[in-house]
């Protein structure tokens, strides 16, 4: 009888728990199920529409330009080299290379957003490329020290004034030979061909110069490749940049409809962007040189010397393997013609 009622109360005792732990469950439900039930207040509707950001430095509808005419003047004959190069680092006196030595260092100007010519390693912070590279093989035969080189980012725009007051002792950015710019500075032999042609996005309509009528094209300021676009496509609506890094930023916002230069330098954009493509055939052949201040004939034959070297030793294609062969252009090393 003892152990009957002993065993109701504890049945009592559970019931008991249970009914208090299903009440606190019922209550937290109504917590819960009440919160859901207050709709949230109203956001106050924008003050103003979302406005796309724009690189700084961009201008449209740029007025037309002259194509680039490199055959009227000659313009990729140079200066032969001399017989025999100096030792680096043992620059005959009185001349360019001497007073470059006797500073310290050759300075250079390039750019920093020409992916596979010049750039900045996200990784490291150095700049390479191709042109950078080239940059050290003349540092090297100048101090015998490749590391003796200090960088100075130019604009496109700013290649040629930066030659004339003497801001840099040379220019390697992907800078094209013209009759126009050896009115104003000289020009080493070619060291690389390109082929100007056009990027688009994939799913683009756009496969070459014929579906560019009242499209944006864009182009970095000061770039050759305007002037051969407005004649072959003169309906073309030209958008020009700071930058090719910022032709790609405004292709990606759709703020242009595609960007157009030198095949090489629209590589280095399609490498950073998946959703983008090199399209159409070549609109015309450009051929890079080293720029060098008017008057410095001793720099031009001395430069071209180091570009003797670099084609007759290999070292133009270990450069060419490392940073271009993505082009498969089927181009070597430029052939080189000289005027004397």
């Amino acid at each position: 009888m003892r152990s009957m009622i002993h065993r109701n109360r504890r049945s009592h005792r559970v019931t008991a728990q249970r009914l208090l732990i299903l009440g606190m469950l019922a209550v937290i439900g109504v917590l819960v199920t009440g919160c859901v039930r207050f709709p949230a207040p109203d956001s106050p509707p924008p003050t103003a529409p979302a406005v796309t950001p724009t690189p700084p430095g961009v201008q449209t509808d740029v007025p037309v330009e002259a194509p680039p005419n490199a055959e009227d003047c000659d313009a990729t004959r140079s200066l032969r080299p001399p017989a025999q190069m100096p030792a680096p680092g043992r620059m005959p006196p009185r001349t360019t290379m001497a007073d470059i030595v006797a500073h310290g260092r050759l300075i250079v100007g390039l750019d920093i957003g020409s992916n596979l010519f010049s750039f900045r390693d996200p990784m490291t912070g150095d700049i390479r490329g191709f042109d950078v590279d080239l940059s050290r093989e003349i540092t090297r035969a100048i101090f015998g020290d490749p590391g003796r080189v200090e960088f100075r980012v130019l604009s496109s725009a700013e290649r040629v004034e930066a030659l004339r007051t003497g801001a840099v002792d040379v220019v390697v950015k992907t800078m094209s030979i013209t009759c126009d710019r050896l009115r104003d500075i000289s020009f080493s032999a070619p060291y690389y061909v390109a082929s100007q042609r056009i990027l688009a996005v994939q799913n683009s309509a756009i496969t070459g110069p014929a579906q560019l009528a009242g499209k944006r094209v864009c182009s970095a300021r000061g770039a050759t490749s305007i002037g051969r676009i407005q004649s072959i496509a003169p309906q073309a609506r030209m958008v020009t940049t700071t930058t090719w890094a910022d032709c790609l930023v405004l292709l990606q916002q759709g703020q242009v409809d595609a960007v157009t230069t030198d095949d090489a330098i629209l590589a280095g954009l399609a490498e950073q962007d998946p959703w983008v493509r090199v399209v159409g055939p070549s609109l015309g052949e450009e051929y890079y040189g080293v720029g060098i201040p008017p008057g410095r004939d001793d720099m031009v034959r001395f430069i071209n010397g180091v570009l003797e070297r670099i084609r007759s030793d290999g070292t133009w294609w270990r450069m060419y393997n490392q940073w271009l062969s993505i082009l498969d252009s089927g181009y070597g090393p430029p052939l080189v013609t000289y005027r004397d």
